[in-house]
């Protein structure tokens, strides 16, 4: 027994040495592409500045999409190498909540109209304006969850709702996310696989639609370090919702009023 448990632990020890050599190599790698990825990105947008003949200028509007493209693989990569070196960490500072409201708006209202999609932002005046939280992994979150639902949607509407709950403590603020879509659905079989990294769902039907398939993971993963979790339900062929909630401390308990750019919920 005392022989078995000795080999048992050098076998986990070598497994932990290996996963920890794949997480640097990853690392490293990530880091080392993303520096002229930036790079091309950056270069491109000059040129559309100056660049005033319509071909051309979908030409470097294709270069620039397919460089973010792969930013956004080379970040998840990034990312889900950090969460398992538990590297990965959470920074709570006060942040203005309209400013997330609005960048995750921008972020995704280009890709919408792409797909001749409707993106609907409801917001509830009565959200603090300003709370203590992570803002980026918040940005990050929304994000990823908005991209899916523009993604797996082909026609009809693509939703961010974000309500305040009732909470017992005056100090805190419960705020409810919702992302809902009008997309192909998950089946009930595939709702595990969900949140598994680099699984897709439906990879043969969905073999035409960009991605690593670590998004909805690290969105798991970052709502633990937040102390919430992803919920989710889907009707196959019909659309799906995903939803957390956060409880964030106020700062400025003043109303978030109505928001330029966005719809907002009736009282």
């Amino acid at each position: 027994k005392a022989l078995a448990a000795k080999d048992l632990e050098i076998e986990k020890q070598k497994a932990e040495a290996a996963n920890e050599a794949k997480s640097s190599f990853l690392s490293t790698m990530s880091h080392e592409i993303r520096t002229p990825m930036n790079a091309i990105v950056g270069m491109t947008d000059i040129l559309l500045r100056e660049e005033h003949t319509p071909q051309t200028k979908e030409y470097l509007n294709n270069i620039k999409s397919s460089g973010n493209a792969l930013l956004s693989i080379i970040n998840d990569i990034l990312d889900i190498t950090k969460i398992e070196a538990g590297k990965l960490t959470v920074i709570t500072a006060e942040y203005d909540l309209n400013q997330v409201i609005k960048d995750v708006t921008h972020m995704i209202s280009f890709k919408a109209k792409v797909k001749n999609l409707a993106f609907e932002v409801l917001v509830d005046e009565n959200i603090p304006r300003s709370i203590m939280g992570d803002d980026i992994r918040l940005r990050q979150i929304l994000v990823n969850l908005l991209n899916n639902a523009v993604k797996y949607t082909h026609e009809g509407t693509v939703t961010l709702e974000i309500r305040r709950l009732p909470s017992e403590d005056e100090n805190m603020a419960k705020i409810s996310f919702l992302v809902k879509d009008t997309g192909i659905g998950i089946k009930e079989e595939d709702l595990r696989k969900l949140c598994t990294p680099f699984e897709r769902i439906e990879e043969k039907r969905n073999r035409n639609i960009e991605g690593t398939g670590l998004g909805m993971s690290i969105t798991k993963q970052l709502l633990e370090l937040l102390n919430s979790e992803l919920y989710v339900s889907s009707v196959y062929g019909e659309g799906s919702e995903f939803s957390f909630v956060l409880e964030q401390k106020i700062v400025d308990a003043e109303p978030i009023g109505k928001i330029e750019e966005v719809a907002e919920l009736a009282d």
